[in-house]
Order: C-alpha cells, then structure tokens, then sequence
C-alpha cells in the first residue's frame, strides 16, 4: 500500500468537516508572512476541499514557542492565506476548548476556520492522547498535508490520525513520491549535491547516497569535516568538530565523493570582509572559507550537466553575503539547466534558487528540511506511516460504512 491509496482524491465525495494539518511555518517579520513559500503549497488540498464543500478546520504550527506566545500568533498566516485562497478564513482563539469547537461546528461549507498555533498546546510536541481526542472533535475527518513536520510523532500529525478517517493531502503524497524516487528508482547517473554547515546534521543521507549515488558533490562549511580529516588547514573556518570523526570515516571508502578543490577566502564573516580566491583549498589562519571556487563549480557544473537525476541540499557557501554567492548561484544555475529530474530540499537551497529567480525551472522543490533528510535515509516518518498503519483500521472502516460521506 502507497500513499496514493490514501490520497485525500479518494475520500468521500461528500464530507463534512474536515481537519487539515498544513505546514504553514512561515518566517515572519515586522508582523507579516515574509515568504509563502509554504502557504502556497498548501493550496492545492485547500482548493480541493473547498470545491468538494468541505468545512476546513486548518492546524499548523509555527516557530517553537514555549506556551502561548503574540509574537508566534497564526494572524499574519491568516491574513496571507485568505489573499492566497480568496475566501475569508476565520482565525480561532485557541487549538482547541469550547469556544473553538463551537466555530468549528459554525463553520460552513467552503469555509476555513485556522486554529492558532498548536505549538501553543504544550501536549503537541509529546503527542498527548488527550489533546488528539479534543482535536478529534472538532471535525470528521483528518488530512495530512504537513510533509515538513511529518517526521515528528506529535499531536496534529500522528496522534488524531489514529482517532479519524485519515488521508493523505495533494502535498504530502507528491513530496514522498518525488523523493522516494530519488532514492530507490532515479533515473541513472544520479549525482547528490550537498551542502550546508554540518556533516554530523547528514550523516545518515551521506552514508545513504554514497551506497547508492554515482557521484556525491560536497560544499558548504560542511567540507572543512573532511579537510580536517585529512590534515588540511582550515584557517578560522567555521568546522563541525563533531563531524570530523564522521567524516574521516567516510573517506575510508569514498566511492563517489567529491570535495572542493578551490575556495573562495574572506577575512571575516561580512559582507564588508576582504576577500581573495584560493589557489587550492588550504585555508590559511586569519582567513575563513566561505564559498566555493570557480573550478569547483565548473567541475560540479559538468557532474550536473551529465545527470540523469540531481538532487541539491544545501548551499555551496555563505550566498546571504553577495561577495561569497557565485558557487551557490553556479549550482544553482546549473541545477535549474539541467536535463535530468531535478529536486532540491532544504530551506536555504529553496531560498537561494528564489533569490537567484530559478525557483521554477526545477522540477521539485521540497517544503521539508528535517523530514526530506530522514525520507532520503531511508527512516520512517510518523506522519506518513501512521496514514498506511490506519488505512484497514477501525476509523476508515467506520467511515466507509457511510455511503454519503462522514457523520
């Protein structure tokens, strides 16, 4: 059984009210949505529910509050969605109690109704069986669209799923088909570019990857691991002590893997620093690295050129600071070029293909960090199995005994 067997498309034609678990953990700043990225994934379920007449009561969480917190409010969420969808959306008080469940039974065909923060609930984050009863009751069936936290065993993601019918959403069932097919069907040569600070943070999609890559392209601050290891100077460059280890393991059998052999050198981290290219790639004291250099992204360039699948994780340098953004926005570019299947995860490779305008010339962009990491290694996520686990259980079960949709 695959995820399409529980795609929200095959759900009663007629429902009532429905609980949608969305990730709508959006930046905010000066108290509005400062990129939608994920609001708009969201739509397409939205937009299906709606048409069906669906009466949505929408969940997310949003930053890591600890307890209620103005400042993590769904408010701007609220206001940005409602300009996306083109409906109003009514923004409920709590997550769940009285008040909130009496608007959710007010709310109409067509409408949505957004909880606030569920991260406000302190029983979200440990899956408190009480809490998932009382969201439980607020509709009668539940979708999981919310593939950035489906890693997470929580409340809204794992615990209501087991007290309701429970589907899969447009997204969620699109991010793990895209992904599952990089890792265990991708069309030959698939080429992996990693980036990013931490190799301890990719341990595992390494190890993954260079089992199954033809070749593993390595930037970031997450290379100065494998410089260390090999007694390579490093200068003042940013270094995952903890990954050092990792890497030097790694280099015991490094089919695939490539590392950068030049570098872009700044004498501080600023957009001000002095800057200089590398001959090669060892890092003198007083210097920190801080980009790729020009041969390596050539080299990396012609690796992409050559695929038949690319995934992209993780940027090649500090591309936030303009004088140390050309081997991000050459990675980028060659990405967006490239013939083969194209996806890219994680939030600071979608944000550097937005700020280079290549957003759209890639064939997936993953909304998950986290999520997309533990799918690629091959880990379960809770949220999705969860969906597989109650398909032949007693709340799908009960609903179908229905002909004309859930009561």
């Amino acid at each position: 059984m695959t995820l399409a067997d529980v795609s929200v498309r095959n759900a009663p034609a007629e429902v009532r009210r429905v609980l949608l678990r969305a990730d709508l953990n959006v930046p905010l700043e000066d108290g509005s949505v400062a990129d939608d990225t994920r609001i708009r994934a969201a739509l397409p379920t939205l937009e299906l529910l709606i048409e069906r007449g669906a009466a949505i009561v929408l969940v997310s969480h949003l930053g890591r509050p600890k307890g209620a917190d103005p400042e993590l409010s769904m408010a701007p969420v609220r206001d940005r969605l409602a300009d996306l969808l083109g409906v109003p959306v009514e923004l409920a008080p709590g997550v769940v109690g009285d008040d909130v469940r009496a608007l959710a039974e007010a709310t109409g065909p067509g409408s949505v109704l957004l909880l606030e923060n569920s991260r406000f609930e302190p029983g979200e984050t440990r899956n408190d069986p009480e809490l998932g009863a009382a969201l439980a009751q607020l509709a009668d069936l539940y979708v999981n669209d919310a593939f950035g936290a489906a890693h997470r065993a929580h409340a809204t993601t794992e615990g209501v799923a087991r007290l309701l019918p429970a589907y899969a959403g447009l997204l969620l069932e699109r991010e793990v088909e895209e992904l599952t097919r990089v890792r265990d069907e991708p069309e030959r040569p698939l080429v992996v570019v990693l980036g990013g600070a931490k190799v301890s943070d990719k341990i595992g999609v390494l190890e993954r990857f260079l089992e199954i890559a033809d070749e593993v392209l390595i930037g970031g601050a997450m290379c100065f691991a494998f410089f260390r290891a090999q007694g390579i100077g490093t200068g003042d460059s940013l270094v995952d002590d903890e990954g050092v280890e990792m890497a030097r393991g790694l280099l015991r059998n490094p089919r695939g893997l490539e590392l950068p052999t030049d570098l872009v050198l700044g004498d501080s981290f600023s957009a001000d620093a002095e800057r200089r290219d590398g001959d090669g790639v060892e890092v003198p004291d007083g210097w920190m690295g801080l980009d790729v250099g020009p041969r390596t992204v050539a080299a990396y360039a012609d690796a992409i050129a050559g695929a038949g699948t690319v995934l992209w994780n993780g940027p090649m340098g500090a591309f936030e600071l303009e004088p140390f953004a050309a081997g991000t926005r050459g990675v980028a570019e060659a990405v967006a070029a490239a013939p083969g299947h194209t996806v890219v995860g994680g939030g600071d490779s979608a944000a550097a293909l937005a700020e280079f305008g290549l957003a759209d010339r890639v064939d997936w962009l993953s909304t998950g960090g986290g999520a997309s990491l533990e799918l690629l290694e091959g880990r379960e996520l809770p949220g999705v199995a969860v969906l597989l686990e109650t398909a032949d259980g007693r709340p799908r079960s009960a609903m179908a005994e229905g002909s004309d949709g859930v009561r």
